[in-house]
Order: C-alpha cells, then structure tokens, then sequence
C-alpha cells in the first residue's frame, strides 16, 4: 500500500509539473511577438519556429472555458492581482481565465487522479477522502505558488540588470547621443527580462506613447525597485528640466551603493543562515566520528 501510495506522489508531481509547464503555453508566442520587433530597426533575430503545438492549444482553449466558468459562478476579488504577476513573470498573452482554469484543472485532476489510485488499490476510508480533498487543494494553489515564484524571479533578473543599462545609458547620453536614440541603442545590447521590457517599452513610443508613458507601462509590468528608481528619476527629470546626463551619472552612483548595501547585507546574513546546517548536519557528523569511538571503547570495557 505505501508503494502505491508513494507511486501516485510520484505520477501526480508529474502531472502537476506538466500541467504548470503547459501553463506558460503564452511565453514562446510571447519571444515571437518580440523578436518580430527587429523587424522595425531593433536588434533581434529572425523569428524562427512554426504554429503552436495543437496539444498545447487545446489545453489551454480548454483552461480558458473551465476558467469562464468558474469566474461566472465564483467571483473572485483577486484577478487584478494575477494580472499583474501574469504580467511580471512575463505571460503577456495568458488571460486571468485560462490560468484560473488551469487552477481548477491542476486541483480536479490531481484529486480524481489520486482517488482513482486508491480505488484501484482497494483503499477507502475518511482517511483517505481526506487524503484526496488534500492534494486537489495542493493542485489549486501550486499554480499560485509557482507563478510568484516565477514573477519574483524575473523581477529579481530586472532588479540585477538595472544597473548594467543606466552605465550604458550614461556612456551613450555623455558621448551626445539624445535619451531617445541612447535608449534605442541600449536596447539592442541589453539581454534577458530588462531587454524584453525596453523593446517592448521602444515599440509602444514607435506606435505614439510618449517616453514617459512607455517607461510607466514598462514599471507597470515589472515593478522591480531598481527599475522604479530609474523610472521616477528620469520622469521627474524630464517635468523638472534637469540635464538628463547628471541625472544619469548620480543614478549610477547611487545604483552601485544599493548593490554594494546588498552584497554587505548578504554576507551579514551568512552567519546566521549557516548556523542550522552546522548544528544539524556538521556537528552531530563530527562528534559521531570524534567521541563516537571512545563511547564505544568504554562500553565494550564495562562488557
């Protein structure tokens, strides 16, 4: 019976991570809409790839009517908040339906995965309705949990690359380029999250935003605080009149203090952290192999 039980942990983390990964069905279209921006003068690739996988795309048609349906019979007072983390982990194009449905989903199937399991095996009980109503309700919120994973880590990306572009935005800005053209050009060397939002944010002033208002759509969707300084510093700039190569120049300074704040902070936090590895794990190994041959010596002399 624990065989079982242990193999249906095993199948339903697999399902679950299955599930999760069909959860970001969005992202690679995401990529595709990003790279097509180097077609209007940005530095990407040539988009590379066919349609979607019409597995994937039933999965998530599916998702998106059972998560209709939920939102109908269940409102929820959250949905503002899973845009917003929808939109910091960068799922653009996934809706708050589709991922509720993919909630609903993940939770139906892991509790009739695992009951059928149990029914299977010849189990039965309270205990083990328990045990099934349990994991549905581990299927509903590890969904939640792995988006805010994910959300926190990108910001995190975009926190870490902050300082790298305002440096490139200051060499460029100090060398005579204009703000505009000197974020076009930074854009193009920049990788990772922080370079997906810039081509983003330059494709919406292409379209008629001004500046300002793509910067505060780019700190809309991803809040990170770097990335707030960097925002705020140049609107309050540009409404003040300040020469945006100073503002730059003591942006950077301060970026590098905040970094050198973190790395201190980091490292104080060491000590503490590997107290409980030391006492748990390093100690007990180390007294087992130092004293542990005595102990045994003296109670093999008392017989």
């Amino acid at each position: 019976m624990i065989v079982v039980l242990l193999l249906a942990l095993a199948l339903i983390g697999t399902s679950v991570l299955l599930v999760l990964r069909a959860g970001g069905a969005a992202d690679p279209r995401r990529r595709q809409a990003l790279e097509h921006i180097g077609a209007y003068g940005f530095n990407a690739d040539a988009v590379v790839g066919g349609p979607r996988p019409q597995a994937r795309e039933r999965l998530a048609s599916v998702a998106t009517i059972v998560g209709n349906i939920y939102s109908r019979y269940a409102r929820t007072d959250r949905e503002r908040e899973i845009r917003e983390l929808l939109r910091s982990a960068g799922l653009y194009r996934m809706r708050v339906t589709t991922f509720l449905g993919y909630r609903v989903l993940a939770a139906v199937g892991m509790a009739l995965f695992l009951l059928w399991l149990i029914s299977s095996a010849g189990g039965g009980g309270v205990l083990m309705l328990f045990v099934v109503i349990t994991f549905g309700a581990l299927g509903w919120i590890a969904p939640m949990f792995i988006l805010r994973k994910r959300a926190a880590h990108r910001l995190q990306q975009v926190d870490r690359e902050v300082p790298e572009l305002v440096d490139l935005l200051v060499t460029t800005v100090e060398a005579g380029v204009g703000f505009g053209s000197a974020l076009q050009i930074t854009a193009r060397r920049v990788e990772g999250p922080l370079g997906q939002e810039l081509r983003v944010a330059l494709s919406e002033q292409g379209m008629g935003l001004t500046i300002q208002e793509a910067l505060k759509n780019m700190l809309s969707r991803a809040n990170s605080p770097a990335l707030r300084m960097f925002v705020q510093a140049i609107i309050q700039g540009d409404t003040l009149g300040v020469s945006i190569g100073k503002i730059l120049r003591d942006l950077a300074v301060d970026m590098r203090k905040r970094r050198r704040q973190n790395a201190e902070e980091r490292a104080q936090k060491a000590p503490t952290k590997i107290i409980f590895p030391l006492v748990l794990l390093i100690l007990p190994a180390m007294f087992i192999v130092a004293v542990w041959p005595m102990v045994y010596s003296f109670l093999n002399g008392l017989g």
